[in-house]
């Protein structure tokens, strides 16, 4: 089984798991908190170099109020109980998206944890919380913008590079897969400048079944695609050779 450098997942299926049960929405959200917790563990444990959850968009916003601050509050609740988990594993915590609109509750005990993860070897752990990716563009677009309008940067400075740089994953390699929950078959705005060349696999399992095995069977999925970037099978035949000697 071949374990991808960096596994992006969107995570669905909560309400719909909570529903099909007769039970509130925020039921299936608290079995989804479970299921994050077994799949960190387990990408940790599998050598995942980078793990990055889609764990709240720019349009979650638009959910009712109720269902938004329990979100919130699941979402403190999972930092404070993984913070050992992370400081055993070595796991180093990041953020993506715009935080500032996310409550200062939160906001705290996010900059905390990232803060006191920021020296940690081990698995970085990304959480796309208020995250939209073409609002991430739109970010660093006038970013590099204003770096033009100021004298400090020419247009034609301006790479594929260096706009990756400006974007929120800065640092990071571009995902290798990307795995979808719950039967949809639709990327909803998550890392679209990243995933260029990503494999994507999606699965009709909601998040909240969604288990060690169901995540064993993508990645077998993964192993099976053949990954040519724009190259033909010869190309990469001959590369894998030249790089084996």
């Amino acid at each position: 089984m071949h374990i991808p450098r960096h596994l992006a997942v969107i995570m669905d299926g909560n309400g719909r798991w909570a529903e099909t049960r007769c039970l509130p929405r925020i039921a299936g959200h608290r079995q989804g908190v479970r299921t994050v917790r077994e799949i960190v563990q387990e990408c940790q444990r599998l050598g995942v170099d980078y793990l990055t959850l889609y764990a709240f968009s720019s349009e979650n916003w638009g959910r009712p109020d109720d269902e938004v601050s329990a979100l919130m509050e699941l979402l403190s609740i999972y930092l404070r109980e993984q913070f050992d988990l992370m400081l055993e594993k070595r796991i180093r915590l990041r953020v993506i998206g715009e935080i500032e609109r996310l409550p200062l509750p939160v906001r705290r005990v996010l900059e905390e944890t990232v803060a006191k993860t920021d020296d940690h070897d081990g698995m970085v752990l990304t959480l796309a919380l208020s995250y939209g990716a073409r609002n991430e563009i739109l970010r660093a677009s006038r970013r590099l913008a204003a770096r033009v309008a100021a004298g400090e940067l020419s247009p034609d400075a301006i790479d594929e590079e260096l706009f990756a740089d400006s974007l929120d994953t800065n640092g990071m390699p571009d995902p290798d897969l990307l795995i979808r929950t719950s039967g949809e078959m639709r990327i909803s705005n998550f890392l679209l400048w990243q995933i260029a060349y990503a494999e994507m696999v999606f699965t009709p399992v909601l998040w909240p079944d969604f288990g060690v095995e169901e995540l064993h069977w993508a990645l077998t999925e993964f192993t099976r695609r053949e990954r040519r970037f724009g190259l033909t099978r010869d190309q990469v035949d001959r590369r894998s050779g030249e790089k084996g000697h």
